[in-house]
Parts: structure tokens; sequence; C-alpha cells
């Protein structure tokens, strides 16, 4: 055991570097097998995220991410995943009609294929045309599997992470040492999109399942959606991430109360019948980020509160059989909470809600002895969840 408790001492405090997608890609291997509780991890999640910013912006996003490493669960043709991979310069392959996906593009729709600068390039000439001569390998086999006609636009080069840092995301899909090559088409609405993609990419059986799937389709309708595809490389497989997205803007500053399906327009959030052949009570996940110019603090909770206990520097539920909230941190200017639902296959807008300020609550903390086998199901989620979430905004003016 003092050997594992190394390890995990090694592993938490790297989930801000490239490991936070390593660890992901440790959810491809068939590991269900080795759990004597029997607990599983399927390749596919679903996530649904919500941030309130009272700093800034003053928006509300809430988006829905599905995401697996197996292209039988996002159908991209074996040979050009594996030719992504082997390239070794492609960092992320992206499709959005996010408005004004890059600087200078607007009102259209894009593919985005982000190179890593090469640092003997010492002009943009020299930059753009490294970038285009790995680019252009890939854009007529993209076009076909998106059924799209993308044209060159522009390079674009991203000179800093500042955002990707302050969101907490890796900093893969954009930042300094990124340069984008940039395929611009017609704008199109987010609901007919997300309706040809899904069904370009996602199995029939996986759609026919609903959860998650269901709800970005419905929040596909909304005026303010916006969709995203990502195929995001490493050594062994890639990470494929479909993300649905709705802002509503100079909304956070009066919100209190917090109500996450709301945003999501629905009474109940439901999970994928995937999962119901075996147990796998950590590929549905919600989280609710909050930042708050002034100090706050969680309360008032009307669902399930988890016990953990701090491994490392992570709060871990004690029992992941359970539903309920993990609030880490509860108090500050930086509020997050993550919803398990344990053996609960859908959950209420009721179960959901709390406020912010209030009085303080009691939280139990227990010293429990993990099963390693089930610690590291644990590890590898919340990783999973932390690279998964605003994994665009890099991309944004």
């Amino acid at each position: 055991m003092s050997k594992f408790n190394n390890f995990i001492k090694r592993v938490l405090p790297m989930q801000k570097s490239l490991l936070i997608i390593g660890l992901i890609f440790v959810t491809g291997i068939s590991i269900s097998n080795v759990f004597s509780q029997e607990i599983g991890l399927s390749t596919f999640q679903e996530t649904a995220q919500f941030f309130v910013d009272k700093t800034i912006s003053q928006n509300v996003t809430a988006s829905i991410t599905l995401q697996t490493t197996s292209i039988q669960e996002m159908k991209i043709p074996a040979e050009l995943e594996q030719r992504i991979r082997e390239n070794g310069n492609i960092s992320a392959v992206t499709l959005t009609n996010q408005n004004q996906c890059i600087l200078g593009v607007d009102n259209q729709s894009c593919i985005l294929i982000n190179v890593k600068r090469n640092p003997n390039d010492k002009n943009f000439l020299q930059i753009q045309n490294t970038t285009l001569k790995v680019a252009n390998q890939f854009i007529g086999e993209i076009n076909k599997i998106f059924d799209t006609n993308a044209k060159l636009h522009s390079t674009f080069i991203h000179s800093s992470d500042e955002t990707s840092k302050a969101l907490e995301t890796s900093g893969i899909i954009s930042g300094k040492g990124t340069v984008s090559a940039v395929y611009t088409m017609p704008m199109e609405d987010t609901s007919s999109m997300y309706e040809k993609i899904a069904a370009l990419l996602i199995p029939k059986e996986i759609r026919d399942d609903g959860g998650f799937y269901n709800a970005a389709r419905d929040l596909s309708l909304s005026d303010n959606s916006k969709m995203t595809f990502s195929i995001i490389p490493s050594e062994s497989r890639s990470l494929m991430q479909l993300r649905l997205s709705a802002t509503y803007p100079q909304m956070a500053s009066s919100i209190s109360d917090i109500n996450p399906l709301e945003f999501l327009k629905t009474d109940e959030l439901k999970r994928s019948k995937y999962f119901s052949s075996g147990n796998y009570p950590l590929n549905s996940i919600i989280q609710v980020v909050i930042l708050s110019p002034d100090d706050t603090n969680v309360s008032n909770v009307k669902g399930n509160i988890l016990p953990t206990q701090m491994i490392g520097n992570e709060l871990i539920p004690t029992d992941i059989t359970k539903a309920g909230w993990v609030f880490d941190p509860m108090e500050g200017q930086r509020i997050q909470g993550k919803y398990i639902f344990g053996d609960k296959s859908s959950v209420s807008s009721e179960e959901l809600q709390f406020s912010l300020g209030g009085n303080q609550l009691k939280v139990e903390r227990l010293k429990t002895n993990f099963d390693e086998s089930t610690l590291v199901v644990i590890i590898i989620t919340i990783v999973a969840v932390a690279a998964a979430i605003f994994y665009l905004k890099g991309y944004r003016k």
C-alpha cells in the first residue's frame, strides 16, 4: 500500500500538466475485470458542466460533453486517427460553429488543425508554411468524415495560454507554442450541426440510449447554443470530445441560488442506458464551478453531500455507489462541486440545488482504507473531468 500511496502523491499534483490527457487514455484499457468491488470505468464518459463567472464576463455557461477514447464509440476512421497521432505535430483537430472561432473569423463555422510550432521557424512566413504543410495533409479527409467543405482562411499563432491557465485547462488545445491552420465554411445552426455530426460519429446504440446525449440535443435548440467536436491525439490513442454549450450573458451577478438544470431547460437529467450493463458509477458526472469577486460559501444544499477523505490534494468520496455532492473547495472566491450519480439513473432539479452565502456547512470527513483499485478509478475520473471542462476557451478572442 505504501508504494501505491507514493504513486498517488506523485499523480495528483500533476493534474494541470499533460498528464491530465495521458491519464484519460488509461480509460481505454479494459480494466473493469480487476476491480474487486466490480466497479467499472467505461471509455465513454458523459459530463454536464456549469460555469458561473461573477468576476469578469458575468456570464453563465452550461455545457454537455460526451467523450471517449474508443473509435467504436465515436467513429473516426482508424487509419486517419492513427495518422493524426503518429504525425507527432498535431495537438488537436476541432470542428466548431463558435462565433469568432479565431481572431479574424466572423459568422463562419471552422475546422482548426492545431500544429506545434517548429522552434526553427523564425518569421511568420516560415511558421505558416510549416503549419500548412502539416495541416493540408489532413483537411481533405477531415472534410470527408465531417461532410463539410471547409476552405483555408488563415493561420493563427497563439501567443499565450493565459486563458487556459485561468480556467485550469491543460493548454493542449491552444496556447503558446501552438499554431492553428484555420479552415472556414458557411455558418451552420447548432441543432442541425449537432444532429449531423452525432449521426456521423456516434453509433445508433449510444444515441438510442439517451442520457446526456438527449440533454445536449435539447440544448442545441437554444438560440445561444454552440457545438464543438475535437480529436486530441496522444502517443497511444486519441480522445474524442463532442461538446454542446450555451451561454447566458449577464446572468451570473444576480445568482445566489444555484439550480444547474435551469440552464439545461429541464427538471431531470438522466444517465445514458449505455451504462446499464455494468456498474459504472463515475461515468456520468455533473460539475459546477463558481468564480466570485468576494469570498463566499456553499449552503442550503437540497441533495445529499457525500462523506469524503482527503487523498493528496483531492477530496475523494468514501462510497462512490451513493449519489451526492462533493464540494472542493466549498468556500472562497472559487467554488467547485461535482455530483456523482452512484447507483441512481437520474437526478431531479431539486436535488441539485444549493445556495451561496448563509451558514457554513459541516461536511463529514472520514479516514477510510480505500480499496486500491477503486481509488484508481476515482482518480482517473477526476482528471478526466478536469480535462473536459471548457477546453474550447483557449480559442476565444
